[in-house]
């Protein structure tokens, strides 16, 4: 017996030397954050450029955090050193955007060693739901991407069109208000409902929350967030909410918009927040939303009214936004809903008696959401627009159709440009049809197969200027 116990501690002992030997990880050191090189993604198998934004051990293999070049940060991930191309290293350079005194190498195994109270700090530089610092004054700042709006129809063929910042700028993340917190995603991915979703994004959810667990689980009909799935079927026993906590507003077949006021229902517009801070990039503010409604859209089914995607509008805007944020959630994105959203947002301007325009910048996705409802909103008022006594082409204003549309006179201007639907014909300016812009028009139109039905909304417009309180 006692031969046989030597035996064991002396195999123990050869393990314990070999499991010693190969922890050992190799480091390179030419390998630190903010070095650039190619690396290879999962998605196409290419090998875009790459910059490493922080590096850290787990499993006894070391792992890098990598933003690539001109590509969204969502695609940002932790790679393996098999996936890098160390042959087309590229060091920090000393005018690079992202100087290595800015960011902080975290703590082993974790993502980052800031508390809570840090993040919250730098969040409170914003004063609104993805808006930008307000100057004094009250006045916005200018923003890249905003439209001038001329005084005249003259001025039409001198305005230029929308630059490309918002689609091709938002690639990049702005990085004079980024820090390696905001830069790395700290959830893998959040159960809601029926669905398991991966984050795009850092969200500030509680920092003991997201430092062990790989999933959060969210309540999907109040959307509070737990660590473990024991926490969620505990909470699901006591939660009595089985839709949006605030008054439904809309309803035609299985789709419901129900309004929630961010004063009387603080928390669930701060959960809400909170979960679209992990799929909207420019969203910074989340706590304080009492200057804000928020009109979430709804799957009706035996179980309950199931979010899909929500906007947020100011309850009193200078600029007279009828958006703030708006997002689909990615189970639902590429069925129609998102425009659903737009065009929702529309009708309540039409009921408020106004144009409307979102609020800028706008996301990449956000922004080709827009153009094209834009496009499919003026190109069918137009189709629709009753004919001259003499069979005579129509005859119509800008004006007519942000009036018909809801849709802001600049953004009416840009669309009509970007689509090279506007020229200068003997001394006027004329609306020219192509038969393939109308042919694209109606594929189009036959895919939205559900649109909004202004007879389904019970709603009356607030004039929140006149209340004392929100």
């Amino acid at each position: 017996m006692k031969k046989w116990k030597d035996r064991v501690h002396w195999a123990l002992r050869i393990m314990d030397e070999m499991t010693n030997d190969d922890s050992e990880v190799k480091h390179d050191d030419n390998l630190i954050e903010g070095c650039r090189m190619p690396v290879r993604m999962l998605q196409n198998e290419e090998w875009p450029l790459a910059e490493i934004v922080s590096i850290k051990e787990e499993k006894n293999l070391q792992h890098f955090y990598v933003h690539f070049i001109d590509y969204n940060k969502r695609l940002d991930e932790w790679v393996t050193i098999d996936r890098l191309d160390l042959t087309k290293l590229q060091p920090p350079s000393k005018d690079q955007k992202t100087p290595l005194k800015e960011l902080k190498k975290p703590s082993s195994g974790s993502r980052a060693a800031s508390p809570e109270r840090e993040q919250l700090k730098n969040a409170k530089v914003n004063n609104g739901v993805g808006n930008p610092p307000k100057q004094k004054g009250g006045r916005k700042r200018k923003l890249e991407g905003e439209f001038s709006t001329p005084t005249n129809e003259v001025e039409v063929a001198q305005l230029p069109k929308q630059p490309s910042a918002p689609l091709t700028g938002s690639m990049v993340a702005d990085k004079n208000n980024d820090d390696l917190v905001t830069r790395i995603k700290n959830i893998h991915m959040i159960e809601l409902g029926r669905h398991r979703i991966k984050p795009w994004y850092f969200a500030p959810y509680p920092y003991e929350l997201t430092l062990n667990n790989s999933i959060i689980y969210l309540c999907e009909f109040c959307l509070k967030y737990m660590k473990s799935r024991n926490c969620l079927v505990r909470h699901k026993a006591k939660c009595n909410l089985r839709h949006p906590p605030g008054n439904e507003i809309y309803r035609k077949g299985s789709v419901s918009f129900f309004e929630i006021d961010g004063r009387k229902n603080k928390f669930y517009s701060q959960n809400l927040c909170l979960l679209a801070k992990l799929f909207l990039d420019h969203k910074t503010l989340y706590y304080d939303t009492d200057p804000f409604l928020f009109y979430v859209m709804t799957e009706f089914d035996s179980r309950g009214f199931h979010i899909v995607g929500y906007f947020s509008k100011e309850k009193e805007s200078t600029e007279d936004y009828n958006v703030a944020c708006i997002l689909t959630l990615p189970p639902f994105q590429r069925k129609g809903f998102g425009k659903l959203l737009i065009e929702f947002s529309y009708v309540l301007s039409q009921f408020e008696g106004k144009t409307g325009s979102p609020e800028k910048p706008l996301s990449d996705l956000g922004l080709l959401s827009y153009r094209s409802y834009w496009c499919q909103a003026i190109v069918e008022f137009i189709l629709k627009f009753p004919k001259n006594a003499d069979g005579d082409r129509p005859q119509l204003t800008i004006n007519e159709i942000c009036e018909a549309t809801s849709i802001r006179r600049e953004d009416v201007i840009y669309t009509l440009c970007n689509m090279n639907l506007i020229n200068y014909y003997k001394g006027q300016y004329i609306i020219m049809l192509a038969e393939d812009v109308v042919d694209s028009h109606k594929k189009s139109m036959m895919k939205r197969k559900v649109r909004i039905d202004p007879k389904c909304l019970h709603w009356t417009p607030k004039d929140w200027s006149k209340r004392g309180k929100w």
